[in-house]
């Protein structure tokens, strides 16, 4: 897909050094650098996502399970 965008010089002056360093087109760069953005926005939102699921589950260890580690640490190894 092809498009058009608009950025300061010294940004685009930035990203073709770079791509030069990296011998990659500017368009494979772009493309590279869209795909990480995206990919760091889609994690965000799924820790967001998980964050509202566990806000209303207690954070807390269950009181038999607590029992029952505080009995294996005391036993001997």
């Amino acid at each position: 897909m092809k498009t058009t965008i608009s950025l300061p010089g010294a940004l685009f002056a930035s990203a073709d050094s770079l791509a030069k360093r990296l011998r990659v087109s500017r368009s494979a760069l772009y493309a590279a650098a869209v795909a990480e953005y995206v990919a760091k926005h889609r994690d965000a939102d799924v820790t967001a996502r998980l964050n509202s699921v566990y806000a209303d589950s207690p954070s807390g260890l269950d009181p038999d399970m607590r029992r029952a580690q505080a009995r294996s640490v005391a036993e001997d190894w």
